[in-house]
């Protein structure tokens, strides 16, 4: 039985992408591990917002920089006026996709795609 799938984001520069994620989208940090106490990097660190967990490394081989995730959302419309009112670079949208969901790309500063995507309602 699978219970979920984490994705991991590779990321150059961890203090960066903590202010990213947790600063500018408004995830909040579940832990840090960073080994060396003077360095920053290299740092392995889980955030969550709501249900969404994703982890973000600077460690060599854990995952790789432009990488894409969707987000699932019960409301784009509202994140994009939250993202845009903090200054957050939207990349695309909010758009209406024939694949039938609406959807909001964002970029972070490695490059990896977010994917902020609701169902739209059919009749």
């Amino acid at each position: 039985m699978i219970h979920g799938v984490t994705p991991v984001l590779g990321v150059s520069d961890s203090k960066a992408a903590e202010e990213f994620y947790c600063g500018k989208l408004g995830f909040e940090l579940q832990f840090a591990y960073r080994p060396f106490r003077d360095h920053d990097d290299p740092c392995h660190m889980g955030v969550k917002r709501d249900d969404a967990v994703m982890r973000v490394s600077s460690f060599s081989g854990d995952g790789v920089p432009k990488t894409g995730v969707i987000v699932w959302t019960d409301d784009v419309d509202s994140l994009h006026e939250e993202f845009v009112s903090k200054g957050v670079e939207i990349d695309t949208g909010p758009i209406d996709q024939v694949w039938g969901l609406r959807e909001m790309h964002v970029r972070d500063g490695d490059d990896n795609k977010l994917t902020f995507a609701q169902a739209l309602q059919t009749e």
